[in-house]
């Protein structure tokens, strides 16, 4: 008998393999796209402004690092069935973990605090007519809203629909350079490193592994594969004692590496393009100092040339740019500094959970962002305090990637998914590259003054 069945078209094939594409990015894109929060931006945003194409290859340098530390994290959580936190409680010392916990406590609430100001800001770029303290305010309800109230699987949608805004720095690199002769220079800076032997440009340097490789970063990755694991069942739940491993299949893991090199293909293409962005604009014009983020997004449109628009658009994509990262980063510090806490403290833990379920889980997401908030209102200098956090960020990443890097050759907590050789060499290049930053960060900084 024939089959007449009709056989499925190419377009519905395209759909369904788009729709697969889709489901299978998750933690590590919502991770590479956080890493552009406004903080970032603010730094990038400087570096182009300062040193012009001059650090567009850090972007290819930190790239493969990146990868390599968030897929170690990722594989840990999602083969483990535990956070970071809980794995170093386990397997270290309790006064390492304080250490590590607290001062990303600290620097995920200054950053809290900067980014809010940052998006604030950048809404009155865009409508100058609303007050910056309701523009604060309404921005803080909703992100508390969203990460409390809106259920798991509907939140990491929302998280993974506002990667989109990333898109915004793409367009706006496009309406500043037009010439391909531009396009020529950007490709060489890009591909041969430039070094100059002076302050400004070894704190940036610091400034960029800082705000790239992030610690709040690995604590959100790999407790986000937890949560995946409870969502399609494999745990039934976070940080609980005795909890069995989850039955983790070769495709799992498979998938979790393709949401990976997405997540920080994403983030390094944004860091570049924001460089593009001001280089071509404000440092070739004159302006090499940038505070911050929305001061990069005023700052552009005088100077785009092109359309009568051009310039207006140009400064609009920028500050909307802020906004939507704002909105997916802060959840995202948040949940991160909550996570090392409630794993060190034993306590429920999940954004899977409903607020009862996990009061004290919450609760330290409320209690970092609000007084994250309130350093807006305060004497401190944001911008002043972001410095000091991306020095501390690459202080606290040295040691935090030793202790990673020891888990993910642990064969009691990961079986076969250990590390590969590649993986602790490219792991072994970064904990040296950021411990030599971070040593000549302080020879610039308290001995060569």
């Amino acid at each position: 008998m024939t089959n007449t069945s009709p056989a499925a078209s190419p377009e519905k094939d395209s759909k369904s393999k788009k729709k697969s594409f889709w489901s299978i990015l998750g933690p590590g894109v919502i991770t590479g796209a956080s890493d552009n929060d406004p903080s970032g931006i603010a730094t990038y945003s400087q570096a182009g402004a300062k040193f012009g194409y001059g650090q567009l290859w850090m972007s290819i340098v930190t790239f493969p690092m990146l990868v390599v530390v968030e897929e170690m994290c990722a594989r840990i959580g999602l083969v483990s069935g535990k956070g970071l936190s809980e794995l170093i409680k386990e397997n270290h010392s309790k006064e390492l973990l304080y250490m590590i916990t607290s001062l990303l406590v600290v620097a995920n609430t200054i950053n809290i605090g900067a980014n809010i100001g940052a998006m604030s800001a950048s809404l009155r770029l865009i409508i100058p007519q609303i007050p910056l303290v309701l523009s604060t305010l309404v921005f803080t309800g909703i992100i508390l809203a969203a990460e409390i109230f809106v259920p798991y699987k509907t939140y990491s949608n929302i998280l993974k629909g506002l990667t989109f805004s990333l898109f915004f720095y793409v367009i706006t690199a496009f309406l500043v350079v037009h010439s391909s002769s531009e396009w020529i220079n950007i490709v060489k800076a890009t591909l041969i490193p430039h070094f100059e032997i002076n302050k400004d440009f070894v704190l940036m340097v610091s400034a960029i592994f800082g705000t790239t490789i992030s610690p709040y970063l690995f604590f959100w990755q790999a407790s986000q594969e937890v949560e995946e694991d409870v969502k399609v069942g494999k745990v039934k739940e976070m940080g609980k004692v005795g909890i069995r491993k989850p039955n983790i299949t070769k495709k799992d893991v498979a998938n979790m590496r393709i949401d990976v090199i997405a997540g920080m293909s994403l983030s390094q293409t944004i860091f570049w393009f924001i460089i593009i962005t001001t280089a071509s604009t404000l440092h070739n014009n004159g302006i090499t100092d940038i505070s911050s983020a929305q001061q990069a997004a005023e700052a552009l449109e005088p100077l785009v040339e092109g359309s009568p628009y051009s310039g207006q658009i140009a400064s609009v994509l920028f500050a909307s740019g802020i906004i939507g990262t704002g909105l997916l980063s802060i959840p995202v510090l948040a949940a991160s500094t909550s996570y090392a806490v409630s794993e060190s403290r034993g306590w429920k833990e999940g954004l899977y959970k409903k607020f009862l379920q996990a009061p004290r889980f919450y609760g330290v997401i409320i209690a970092s962002t609000i007084i994250g908030l309130l350093i807006n209102f305060s004497n401190i200098n944001p911008i002043q305090a972001l410095i000091y956090t991306a020095v501390i960020n690459n202080f606290v990443s040295i040691p935090l990637l030793v202790v990673i890097l020891k888990i993910a050759n642990n064969k009691k907590v990961l079986g076969n998914q250990v590390n590969r050789k590649i993986s602790n060499t490219i792991a072994a290049i970064t904990v040296i590259v950021m411990s030599s930053a971070a040593v000549v960060t302080v020879v610039y900084a308290w001995i060569i003054r």
